[in-house]
Order: structure tokens, then sequence, then C-alpha cells
């Protein structure tokens, strides 16, 4: 009998909260819609994993050290969910680790990040103005994504630019579109009010710090210098069962793909 284990890999947050409400929500997800496979978890952040240890005292395993315990449990069949936004420097890092496990399972599937071809575009973009529906005429929402030095850094422009019109704004915290592109598209389409939201699977540390903090580096203090309001919303995609539901159909869009090569 075939033993499958699913592989759920994430960057990781050291922000316990948010943790429970994202990454294990998803697994949670992932596991109802494969109640015969085990769940496995795997963060792809070194720094978190150390964090979290010294912390907590929780172990969480690299995907290398969880593909090991899978292999060592004596499962063949292995598929691998990534929960990362974009196929960026994270989502290559575990592709490069998963490459030498490829001969030590009958079978090694890998699930897309969020945002892979056209129609995940086309999805997310009709998501996001979901979220805040009720926006007065002057308020808009700005969406704070990490960014990235890799190519995938258009992923952000992209989804800005596909948004133009609705008052929703995507910016990165390290790349393009910065914050002051974005705070001058604001100006210029008259909003007053602004709805600061992570762009990330997580609400941790960008979202905390980087986006809704009174330091003076922060989105949110550099809005209001420019007289802007804001109001923060510390809640990650990965609360939401629809973004939960996506990653789970990217696993079975790729069961479905290696299923029509047999």
């Amino acid at each position: 009998m075939t033993k499958t284990a699913i592989l759920v890999v994430s960057f990781g947050t050291t922000f316990p909260g948010t943790r429970q409400k994202t990454i294990a929500a998803t697994e949670a997800a992932i596991q109802q819609a494969y109640p015969d496979a085990t769940v496995f978890r795997a963060f792809t952040s070194n720094v978190v994993i150390k964090r979290i240890r010294e912390k907590e005292q929780i172990k969480i395993d690299t995907p290398s050290q969880a593909l090991h315990k899978i292999q060592q449990a004596g499962f063949t069949r292995v598929l691998v969910q990534s929960l990362h936004i974009i196929p960026g420097i994270e989502y290559q890092r575990l592709l490069s680790q998963l490459a030498g496990y490829r001969d030590q399972f009958a079978e090694l599937i890998v699930g897309q990040p969020l945002l892979s071809d056209y129609s995940d575009y086309q999805w997310l973009v009709a998501q996001l103005p979901k979220l805040t529906p009720n926006l007065a005429a002057d308020e808009g929402v700005l969406f704070m994504g990490h960014g990235t030095a890799d190519n995938q850094f258009t992923a952000y422009a992209c989804l800005d630019h596909m948004l133009m019109g609705t008052r929703h704004y995507v910016g990165a915290v390290e790349s393009y579109p910065d914050l002051t592109l974005e705070l001058k598209r604001m100006q210029q389409d008259g909003i007053k009010k602004v709805h600061l939201w992570p762009l990330m699977l997580v609400a941790g540390n960008h979202a905390t710090n980087d986006m809704s903090s009174t330091e003076p580096a922060s989105w949110r203090s550099q809005l209001e210098a420019h007289g802007f309001k804001t109001e923060s919303h510390l809640v990650g995609l990965g609360e939401l069962p629809a973004v939960q539901q996506r990653f789970t159909q990217h696993l079975q869009q790729a069961l479905d793909k290696s299923n029509e090569g047999k």
C-alpha cells in the first residue's frame, strides 16, 4: 500500500498567533482535502527556524530535514505544496532542496506558489477588493508585498497595474513599486484614508513593524506624515479560506498533471 506524505512549505514566521491562523489553518485545509495523507511542515527561513527554537523551544524542519524524516518513516509518495506568494528566491531554494530527493521516492510532486500563472493573478485581483468592500469615496487600500531581488519582483507591479481604477494599490517593501510611487498615485486619486493590508501569507514582522508600527520609517508613519489617515489590518492572506483553498487547488493541479503523464 502506498503511503502518502504531504509536505507544506512556507517561509515561516516567528509570530505564533499569525502562524496558527495562516500556516496551520492552510495545513488543516490541505489535510481535509487529503484525509488519507500525513501532513508535515517545513520552513525555508533558517533565521525563523532558529528564533522559534530559541524563543519557543519548538523544532521546525527545513525542507531537506523534513524529506529525510519522511523517507525514514517509509513514505514512498510525497506531495509538496509551497505556501509562497510568488515563485521567487525562497521557492527556488525549496526546489533546489527537493532536487536532491527526486530519486528517493516513487513520486515527488510539487504544487505551485499562489501566483504562478495568469489565471492566479486574475483570481487574486478579483479577491482583494472583497477584503474591504465598503470603502468611502476618499478611501483606498494599500497592500504591502514583500518584494524580491529576483526577477519575480514584477509580480507586484503586475498586480498593482491590474488593480488600477479600483482604489486598491500594491507596493513592496524590498523592491518595486515602492511606497513613494504608491503615495503619489493615491494623492492623485484623491485618497484621504488608507487601509493598510499585508500582501503576505502571514501578518508577521513586516506587517507589524514595517507596515503598521509608529516607527518613523513604517508605511503608516510615512503616510500619516503626508496627511493620510490610516487603518491597519493585521490579517495575513493565509487566514482567508479562499486562499487556503487556492493552495489546495494548486496541489491538485500538480497531481492531475502528474497523472496525465502516466
